[in-house]
């Protein structure tokens, strides 16, 4: 499986912006999802799974890896049979928790109806 992500830009600072890069750390198939599920919480792999029924398995270890790579969460495996692995915000995923609340908000207000309004034109 291909863990390696690729960034956008080679400097935030020029080809980007800081809500480019922002937005590149956290996008992705259900990486919002995965962050405001982890906020305060330490979660299992099948945890995780059940929350986010939108996403196959492949894709959520792809995401996991991602994020993990990239410093926004953290990773304990226990050496147990089975091997259990446990999932939890890192100090810097955890100073996203205003940005989430933020955003879901602001989904709750504007993103959900202009969602609704663009499929009924369809």
């Amino acid at each position: 499986m291909d863990t390696v992500k690729k960034n956008r830009y080679n400097n935030y600072t020029y080809d980007g912006c800081p809500v480019e890069a922002s937005l590149e750390l956290m996008g992705g198939k259900g990486k919002g999802m995965i962050l405001y599920h982890l906020q305060g919480k330490i979660l299992r792999f099948n945890e995780l799974k059940r929350k986010l029924i939108s996403i196959t398995p492949r894709m959520l270890t792809k995401q996991l890896r991602e994020l993990e790579s990239d410093g926004l969460i953290e990773r304990k495996v226990y050496a147990e049979i089975p091997p259990k692995v446990e999932y939890k915000l890192s100090e810097d995923g955890e100073s996203l928790s205003h940005v989430l609340a933020a955003l879901q908000s602001w989904g709750e207000e504007r993103a959900i109806p202009l969602l609704e309004k663009s499929a009924h034109r369809k």
